[in-house]
């Protein structure tokens, strides 16, 4: 909306500019060509008016007449300069005008129109002066003077309401672009909000096929896309359930077995190999316990608690200590004792731990060392690795 309305203003100002100008001249042409007219009526009236067996009211009515119409003043003089009428200054009828240079021109039987300083109002004026004839000779003069003030002031004023007619132009193309731009929007916003409820775990959100071809075609292929993301995470759950189904049975078997057999074993250190596998299996088990609890909720909740980063270390060497090879799994910071316990959930730390341990199996040197440190809320896992 708010580019439409630049566009819009840059429009009006390359269309307004011009014509704003091509009016100016008009206006002004307009008001020059006005005063030669009422002049030339004026003249045309006055021939038979002035002089003896004239007739003085109605020369001043006519001349009352034509100040009116152009807003100026206007006088008559006969054919030796001296002023016999006057719509502007009464005061002034026997006064000699011959002087005035428009006056001048228009006795000698030439229309005259001339922008001058005025010594008695001591501004600048428009005057237009015309010859009065009677017969085929000049009995006088009329002359219409305005000011060019005034002249300009009419122009102004028809610039500013060509102004207010282009800013009405803007205000009411703006109104119709908001209500086109709402309708379009709309449609989207809609969209907007359903991809949103399907991005929260909606997967059953729909869009309203609704506005234009393109908007209805995007939201059937959004729709399409939903439920395609639907079917695959509800194939994905199914086949995660299953297979988590399918793992219990055969933990449950190996667990009962290394029960069954660690029953029989006398040897310490083989019951504890036992022992050792025997968790190793319940981590499993957890495992596909995580896997369940995906497939039912979509992401997994694991509820905190209450960690000792010592134990989850030494843990963690005991399940890696057989698969060190020549390798050498060491404990720093163990026996520190300021080192206060964490929450956390198990099962992600467990994890972390054998993948960082694994990761340095692979990339460390023989006959290197990989530690795991602890710290206060930290533990690491370090080697001698390139990387």
């Amino acid at each position: 909306l708010i580019a439409f309305a630049y566009v819009l203003m840059l429009a009006l100002i390359a269309l307004g500019l011009p014509l704003a100008l091509s009016l100016k001249d008009r206006v002004n042409t307009e008001v020059r060509s006005q005063a030669h007219s009422q002049a030339a009526i004026v003249a045309t009236g006055a021939g038979s008016l002035i002089g003896k067996g004239g007739d003085p009211d109605s020369l001043s009515r006519l001349i009352n007449i034509a100040a009116e119409t152009v807003n100026g003043r206007v006088l008559v003089v006969n054919g030796s300069g001296t002023v016999v009428s006057d719509s502007g200054v009464p005061g002034s009828v026997g006064s000699n005008y011959s002087s005035r240079p428009e006056i001048a021109a228009a006795l000698k039987g030439k229309s005259d129109q001339r922008e001058r300083k005025s010594d008695t109002l001591g501004t600048e004026i428009l005057a237009t002066a015309d010859p009065v004839i009677r017969g085929n000779r000049t009995v006088g003069a009329v002359r219409i003077t305005q000011s060019v003030d005034a002249v300009h002031s009419a122009v102004n004023r028809s610039l500013v309401g060509l102004g207010l007619l282009g800013l009405l132009v803007i205000a009411f193309a703006l109104v119709v672009a908001a209500v086109i731009a709402n309708q379009i929007a709309r449609p989207v916003r809609r969209l907007e909000v359903t991809a949103r409820q399907f991005a929260t775990g909606g997967t059953e959100a729909e869009a309203e096929v609704t506005g234009s071809s393109e908007q209805r075609s995007l939201a059937r292929s959004f729709n399409e896309m939903t439920a395609r993301v639907g079917r695959l995470l509800r194939s994905q759950r199914d086949f995660v359930a299953n297979a988590s189904h399918q793992l219990r049975t055969p933990l449950t078997g190996l667990r009962l077995r290394l029960e069954g057999l660690s029953d029989e074993l006398e040897d310490d250190g083989q019951r504890a190999e036992l022992d050792a596998g025997m968790k190793e299996v319940d981590r499993l088990s957890k495992m596909v316990d995580e896997l369940l609890i995906l497939s039912r909720a979509g992401e997994i909740d694991r509820p905190g608690e209450v960690l000792d980063l010592k134990d989850l270390g030494q843990e963690a060497r005991d399940r890696w200590l057989g698969a060190m090879g020549d390798r050498d799994l060491v404990l720093e910071g163990f026996e520190r004792e300021d080192i206060g316990p964490v929450f956390g959930a198990r099962p992600d730390i467990e994890r972390v731990l054998d993948a960082l341990i694994e990761n340095a199996i692979g990339y460390s040197l023989p006959d290197s060392t990989i530690g795991i440190a602890v710290s206060e809320g930290t533990i690491r896992v370090t080697d001698e690795g390139s990387g």
